[in-house]
């Protein structure tokens, strides 16, 4: 980027750190602060930076308070999720155009400058004085004139040479190349390059940075496929049958919170990816059969295998915690499945005298596999947390595999493609338990989609999200 780029307005020269000035701004409420649809993606994408906090989570607290139009709640979806999806490469050109270390700038200022930045470069229906401004006015309500005036800076010099931008040398260092221009984290790019080359990695990181289709699970207990597509044919919401799940899932690409929706609010639909879909095929859930599912929030596996079992003899739903259980309780009264019995129970922990035909170990996984759907993810992963999240699984199965009947089942799947907590996890277990052999995963589902007697899936090659599952059969 030519070194001559950058802002020339008065004052903005000075690097921003801390509380700039003593400004004495009028006391008013952080709502008022950050109003409007930009104010409060400022606010949530300023709480992801400063927190342990989620997007997903913080987003659907946002939307679910009231006061946004459909259209306002798309935007905040777009905007929140685009930021977090393309912040290496907002980054990059920030730090070029920004006097100062960009890397000390305020979190609030910094997160105007994106949102603005991202609607400069991915929605062109936005006027950019649009974008600009109220990122300016946003920033002046909060910290006053002088850091209103470095937005207002960079900002309008971006404006000036958006086509004038250089991103790093690809032929220098190609990882680091990639990594700003598809947005990811170094380690990520390099870990991905060594294991699928070059050409895979990039199909995989722009698959990741596609805004995700939802898919919707029917809820056979209170509607149909033709019921719901027929819903969203005259709400004109595009949709489509599901590859490989065109009985009971359907993608749709407009529902902007799908929770506000007369659909989801009956009970007629619930969310599930076709990768969670596809590995609880590995269960053969039967009729009579009695199922316990760890880690069991927000409870779609459960919902998905009473669907399956009918009349299971029992089918108990665990998690760890009293607020995630009553997630599943809540799910149970929309959704209007009456047969699961909910349980607070440590997955490493939790034992009972019966004994299950099938047992699921869902555990906690690095959530690599789902990036498309949570970018925030990529961000607050490193790589070492891959070992903390495998000790963490091989606890759950090692006290999973004590859960199943003899000649019962136990499934192990995670969102992830990571071999750190999919195929090594699944070689473990299999050598500390020899009780136990692995059910080929081919025997229920198609090959393409298994590899080693696993199941494997990549959200570039098989247009789910990453996922992985293993069904053990433990001896009579």
């Amino acid at each position: 980027m030519p070194e001559d780029i950058h802002t020339s307005t008065a004052g903005i020269a000075d690097s921003v750190s801390g509380n700039l000035g003593n400004e004495r701004l009028p006391e008013i409420s952080c709502q008022e602060l950050y109003s409007g649809v930009r104010g409060a993606a400022i606010r949530i994408l300023s709480r992801v930076d400063r927190s342990d906090s989620y997007l997903d989570k913080l987003l659907e607290y946002e939307l679910s308070q009231g006061g946004l139009t459909a259209v306002d709640k798309a935007l905040l979806i777009e905007i929140t999720n685009g930021v977090m999806r393309w912040q290496a490469k907002l980054d990059w050109i920030l730090t070029g155009f920004y006097h100062g270390e960009y890397v000390k700038c305020i979190t609030p200022v910094r997160n105007a400058m994106r949102t603005a930045l991202y609607q400069l470069l991915f929605i062109p229906k936005i006027p950019p004085h649009a974008a600009i401004q109220e990122s300016i006015e946003i920033i002046h309500r909060i910290k006053g004139e002088r850091s209103a005036g470095i937005v207002a800076g960079v900002l309008k010099n971006i404006l000036r040479h958006i086509n004038d931008i250089r991103y790093p040398d690809q032929y220098e260092n190609p990882v680091f190349y990639t990594s700003v221009v598809l947005s990811h984290p170094q380690w990520l790019v390099k870990r991905w390059t060594e294991r699928f080359g070059q050409a895979e990695t990039e199909k995989l990181l722009a698959v990741n940075n596609q805004r995700p289709r939802t898919t919707l699970r029917i809820n056979p207990l209170k509607t149909s496929l033709e019921e719901v597509s027929t819903w969203l044919d005259e709400n004109k919401i595009a949709n489509a049958p599901v590859e490989r799940l065109k009985e009971s899932h359907v993608h749709v690409s407009s529902l902007a919170h799908i929770t506000s929706t007369e659909l989801f609010k009956n009970g007629l639909v619930l969310l599930e990816d076709a990768g969670t879909a596809l590995a609880l095929g590995l269960t053969a859930v039967k009729p009579g059969m009695s199922v316990i599912d760890l880690c069991s929030s927000p409870g779609t596996r459960a919902f998905h295998l009473a669907e399956k079992a009918g009349s299971a003899e029992k089918l108990i739903a665990i998690d760890k915690y009293e607020s995630r259980v009553r997630i599943i309780e809540n799910e149970k009264k929309r959704l209007g499945s009456h047969m699961i019995e909910l349980r607070i129970g440590d997955a490493t922990k939790y034992t009972q005298e019966e004994k299950a035909d099938i047992v699921i170990a869902g555990a906690p996984s690095s959530n690599l596999g789902c990036l498309a759907q949570r970018p925030d993810i990529k961000w607050k992963r490193e790589p070492e947390q891959l070992a903390h999240f495998a000790q963490l699984q091989k606890d759950i199965l090692k006290n999973a595999a004590k859960l199943v009947k003899d000649g019962g089942a136990l499934l192990y799947t995670v969102r992830s493609f990571e071999p750190e907590e999919t195929t090594q996890i699944g070689e473990w277990f299999l050598k500390e338990h020899p009780d136990f052999i692995l059910d080929p995963a081919e025997k229920y589902l198609p090959e393409e989609l298994c590899k080693d007697g696993f199941m494997q899936l990549f959200p570039h090659i098989h247009n789910t999200d990453g996922a992985f599952a293993a069904r053990f059969l433990k001896a009579s």
